[in-house]
């Protein structure tokens, strides 16, 4: 048969016993405690009631631990999601101020656009030619006139200007090219008839006629 648990006031101080200083309720907790024992109509002062004030004080306590690590926690989650938008963002700027190294404001790609295209894509890009027609070798007649029709003989052309009327990346290539940079259908179509022109020149070369 399980053996009943001994009232609380029929069993030793616990404190007694490992030498600990018994802990005293304060004023306020008195107050209340006396104030509990008149409602249940007991005598005051008791064990009874000084034990439940002296458990609230305790789960007050805990309740008080708890809030702070829940703060804490919410703390350390709050720097942590604000390291790594910083982190985020710092390496958009990077990526940003890389793409800005690459590209030539002009048009068309800088040096080191042109190395970080051949380190991605394995493509060896070579500058624009700029030479004026009669200073052309036949290989750089082939290179321009393959640009000029790739890139404005198309059927259908990419925007050339943005919302601001300002020109376009695929407009201003021309630039890297020594051509002006088209800003309606009809420039870009004279850029590609050019590159038509260029090509023929360069058959004609390679036949020897």
């Amino acid at each position: 048969m399980a053996r009943t648990a001994r009232a609380p006031w029929k069993r030793a101080n616990p404190r007694k016993r490992t030498g600990e200083a018994s802990k005293h309720l304060s004023p306020a907790k008195k107050s209340a405690a006396k104030a509990r024992a008149r409602r249940a109509g007991r005598r005051y002062p008791n064990l009874v009631d000084n034990m439940r004030m002296a458990a609230k004080k305790t789960s007050r306590k805990k309740a008080s631990k708890k809030a702070s690590k829940s703060k804490s926690s919410k703390a350390k989650k709050t720097s942590a999601r604000k390291t790594r938008k910083r982190t985020a963002k710092k390496a958009k700027s990077r990526r940003r101020s890389a793409s800005a190294r690459e590209k030539d404001p002009r048009g068309g790609l800088t040096a080191a656009g042109r190395k970080a295209f051949a380190r991605r894509q394995g493509a060896d890009l070579r500058p624009g030619v700029t030479k004026k027609e009669s200073e052309m070798t036949p290989q750089e007649m082939r290179r321009k006139g393959s640009w000029a029709v790739r890139f404005y003989g198309r059927a259908k052309l990419p925007p050339l200007v943005d919302a601001k009327g300002r020109p376009t990346r695929h407009a201003l290539s021309a630039h890297a090219w020594g051509e002006p940079v088209p800003k309606t259908v009809a420039a870009a179509r004279r850029i590609a008839a050019k590159g038509e022109r260029l090509l023929a020149r360069y058959r004609r070369a390679k036949s020897g006629g």
